[in-house]
């Protein structure tokens, strides 16, 4: 069901300053950036292979990537997985025991499919099911 990592998303207080800090440590530069409004988060995608290294920073204090920041502090946010069928993927998990922070998937950024599932049913890890 897996295709591959999408991505792996890091949450930073300062979007600007983190996407500097990869370009200059690691000489990644943003390949796509965008707000999703929806979320509360501005994201700058760095590509690294096919997969993607995700800065998240929260655009409004009650977003989630926000309240995560201000319980942990920066740092890995949640990883991403590519499936060819996001809807699929969630029953599927679902089914497993899996605890679905969205009960059916919805528009993510780069016009994706996407889907949470909630640490609690995935041994602590954050989880986005997502469909190109």
């Amino acid at each position: 069901m897996l295709t591959e990592i999408d991505h792996v998303a890091i949450a930073v207080r300062d979007l600007d300053a983190a996407v500097t800090w990869y370009r200059n440590a690691l000489g990644a530069e943003v390949e796509h950036r965008e707000t999703v409004e929806s979320d509360g988060v501005e994201e700058a995608l760095l590509a690294v292979a096919e997969s993607y290294v995700q800065l998240i920073s929260p655009t409004r204090d009650d977003s989630p990537v926000a309240k995560f920041l201000d319980k942990r502090g920066e740092g890995l946010h949640h990883v991403g997985y590519r499936v060819p069928d996001c809807a699929a993927a969630l029953e599927a998990m679902v089914q497993a025991g899996a605890t679905p922070i969205d009960e059916v998937p919805r528009p993510g950024s780069r016009n994706t499919t996407i889907a949470f599932i909630h640490p609690k049913g995935s041994f602590g890890t954050l989880i986005e099911l997502v469909e190109e």
